[in-house]
């Protein structure tokens, strides 16, 4: 009986879909608007606050149009249709068109030769969409990058061309009028770019325009009359692919993470792009993404599914037919059957009964077992997250939404512990006084730098949530790049770009590694700082002074690019202010002596400790040292006096004294002093300083290109070395942090913050 209903249910399984289609089941969150003029917007999408999964699925619903239009996130770009089932979105795409003139020959106005689509988390289909060029002189080309690899660059294009439209085929693109090509998965961004690739005016009356444009492959059939038609348009249909989260099935239930499928729905790999999708089970129809989202179909009420010849049951995700008493048989009907015969022995029926109920109590059982340790682990991930300052990151974060630049990635602690495979020793870069930094290398290859601390102290948790937020606002190549936190551990965890040639410090203060050091790539590390610098304080959105510039806060990759770390002590300055009084915080030797007597922070506070780093990378000496002599230990006010006396080739660290640059050196000494003086408002502005550093480089860079002598011995040096802990950044203790073995300090202000 039970291989006669399979055998029935997949014989009706058209008949089951188009049924259960006519069915009406919610889509959206209760109490969240379900449509946008015409289009359905089902969850995980949404048009309000708390009615979508996450930013990524924010609908913009822009009723000025009649009927109003659904726009993906706050863009321009418009959607047509969301499908839940096999997770497509169809939007529309801009055309690429380059036109020209008939008479002049000459570009026409209504020129546009390129578009482009960027996308933060959907995927283009490869499956669904064709790179399509269109025109008798045409030449096109799409590029971008791949969501596996942002650094990959995607690049494929075609040709068409024809010199008559006696030859131009309809419903044919094979290269005469008309070239196509496929995809590659996991385009998210792409740029497409159309021009002639002859001068030629002959062609203009038979083809005035070339065209190209990634469309999808059903709606698209070519016919000459494309060549005219379509100069007005301005868009056509594009398929995306959308998934939820990062992280396979196979992940998620290894590592019993969050899954955003809801009751009576199973987990599905895409095939295209990362993440995954829900799927209602067989038997049920809905938005398997909704709690009872997934609701069962009853097969009994529809004449066209019931194929029980007596008595249908219904049961959840499935049905089974029985005969009444005093009949014997399978129940079923239409001849695949037995049907119900007089007389069937009631034992059997007792029987299947019985099986049924127990295998759905058994069921039932397991479900709310499974239910239960999930509803704990939410819990317990949920207090983590609050205990960790998730709310006041949320609530910060949110203020920045309108920002162009990229936000820092909430990673789960699943994807961290198979980044570390679980935080084995071997993983190891270096340890410190508030913890361990292991290297790790996320799913989709990245090499990164998890920092984890030994402890969590609540007191610091603004600092962590300041570093957070400091590090997203930045985005400059010489800048540690945060990419992001996990806040679902008992101890928040910090994810940085992975920088393999130590600190500044080690390769000044290590004679070995100090020979290395020339004065070019010293002078090229100070004006890439400065750089830094300057772009903080005048060209981000928000000015930040950094408070903390030493040489162990700047990293070193294996070309000795400079890249400035720890801005868990940076602050913001609002736009209307100059100075904010702050308690004094810093770095014995680096820190600014009018900012430590008053309190008043400024961004010449930053210049005066970039003014003790050029006298480090000038002498070779520490900021502060307690094996020199009194009158030495404070290395700027020796390097002062030094000036001051003319005794600036006494102090110079001899492997850069005696490169015969000493007319440079000079002038960087009095830059240095410039930053050195005492009060701020004398100090120059670190534009200024980057400026002037940036022209001394090339000063540098001219007289090596008329030097026979090449520095060839400088790539010997570039060997990786392991990182300190501390130069990602700190979430540990105040107290701890500025205690006076490491040579911080920190000042009470009696008069407020």
């Amino acid at each position: 009986m039970g291989f006669q209903v399979i055998l029935m249910k997949f014989s009706l399984m058209g008949v089951l879909v188009a049924a259960a289609a006519t069915q009406e089941f919610p889509i959206a969150k209760p109490g969240c608007q379900d449509r946008c003029g015409n289009i359905s917007i089902p969850y995980p999408f949404g048009l309000t606050d708390d009615c979508y999964f996450d930013t990524n699925f924010l609908i913009t619903c822009n009723e000025t149009f009649d009927p109003p239009q659904a726009f993906l996130l706050a863009s321009n770009i418009r959607v047509r249709e969301i499908t839940l089932d096999d997770g497509k979105l169809r939007i529309l795409a801009y055309v690429a068109r380059d036109c020209f003139n008939t008479t002049s020959g000459t570009a026409a106005h209504d020129n546009e030769p390129w578009s482009m689509l960027r996308l933060n988390k959907f995927i283009v289909s490869d499956t669904d969409n064709i790179f399509v060029a269109i025109g008798c002189n045409t030449e096109a080309t799409v590029f971008g990058s791949l969501a596996v690899n942002h650094d990959y660059v995607y690049k494929v294009g075609c040709m068409s061309m024809c010199n008559s439209l006696v030859y131009v085929p309809n419903n044919t693109c094979s290269g005469i009028g008309c070239c196509q090509t496929s995809l590659a998965k996991g385009v998210r961004y792409f740029n497409v770019t159309v021009s002639s690739y002859q001068n030629d005016t002959s062609i203009t009356d038979i083809s005035p325009c070339s065209y190209a444009f990634i469309t999808e492959t059903k709606s698209f059939k070519f016919a000459s009359t494309d060549f005219s038609d379509l100069r007005y348009v301005a868009s056509l249909p594009l398929v995306l692919d959308w998934n939820i989260g990062d992280s396979n099935c196979t992940t998620i239930r290894n590592n019993m993470m969050y899954n955003a499928c809801q009751g009576n729905s199973t987990c599905q790999d895409p095939e295209n792009g990362s993440g995954y999708l829900c799927k209602c089970l067989d038997g049920y129809q809905g938005n398997p993404y909704l709690p009872n989202g997934c609701q069962d179909i009853d097969e009994c009420k529809n004449s066209t599914l019931n194929i029980c010849d007596k008595k249908c049951i219904n049961t959840p995700g499935s049905f089974h037919c029985s005969c009444p008493e005093g009949y014997q048989g399978d129940g079923i009907k239409n001849g695949t059957g037995t049907g119900c015969i007089r007389d069937r022995s009631l034992v059997i029926e007792v029987t299947v009964g019985i099986g049924v109920g127990l295998t759905a109590l058994l069921v039932c059982i397991t479900w709310m077992y499974w239910g239960f340790k999930k509803w704990k682990l939410m819990k317990l991930k949920e207090k983590f997250f609050r205990q960790n300052g998730g709310l006041m990151l949320q609530q910060q974060l949110s203020k920045r939404e309108g920002s162009t630049a990229e936000t820092a990635k909430i990673f789960t602690a699943g994807e961290l512990e198979k980044a570390t495979n679980n935080y084995d020793e071997s993983k190891i870069l270096g340890t410190g006084g508030y913890g361990t930094v292991y290297k790790g290398m996320l799913i989709d290859g990245r090499i990164v730098a998890i920092k984890k601390s030994k402890m969590v102290d609540q007191s610091q948790i603004q600092q962590f949530i300041n570093e957070v937020v400091v590090l997203s606002q930045i985005n400059h190549r010489n800048v540690v790049k945060l990419l992001g936190c996990c806040l679902e551990t008992e101890v928040p965890l910090l994810v940085y770009e992975f920088v393999t040639n130590g600190t500044l410090f080690e390769h000044i203060h290590n004679k070995s590694k100090a020979l290395a050091l020339t004065w070019e790539i010293r002078l090229r590390i100070a004006a890439e700082t400065a750089g830094v610098l300057s772009y903080l304080h005048s060209a981000a959105s928000v000015p930040i002074i950094h408070r903390d510039i030493k040489t162990t806060n700047i990293l070193l990759d294996d070309n000795y690019i400079a890249k400035v770390s720890d801005f868990g002590t940076s602050r913001l300055v609002p736009l209307d202010q100059d100075e904010l009084s702050t308690m004094v915080q810093g770095t014995l030797g680096y820190l600014d002596p009018e900012y430590l007597h008053t309190s008043q922070l400024t961004d010449k506070s930053d210049v005066y400790s970039f003014g003790v780093v050029l006298v480090e990378l000038l002498t070779g000496e520490k900021a502060l040292s307690f094996q020199r002599p009194e009158e030495e230990r404070n290395l700027a006010m020796y390097f002062l006096n030094a000036l001051k006396e003319d005794r600036l080739v006494n102090v110079l660290e001899d492997c850069i004294a005696n490169e015969g640059n000493i007319e440079q050196l000079q002038e960087v000494s009095n830059l240095a002093k410039r930053c050195l003086r005492v009060k701020g408002e004398e100090r120059p502005m670190m534009k200024e300083v980057a400026m002037e550093l940036e022209g001394l480089r090339m000063m540098v860079k001219h007289s090596w290109v008329n030097n026979s002598k090449s520095n060839s011995e400088e790539t010997k040096y570039l060997l990786a070395e392991s990182v300190d802990v501390d130069h990602y950044g700190d979430i540990a203790s105040a107290s701890a942090r500025y205690d006076s073995t490491r040579n911080h300090v920190i000042l009470p202000i009696h008069d407020g913050r």
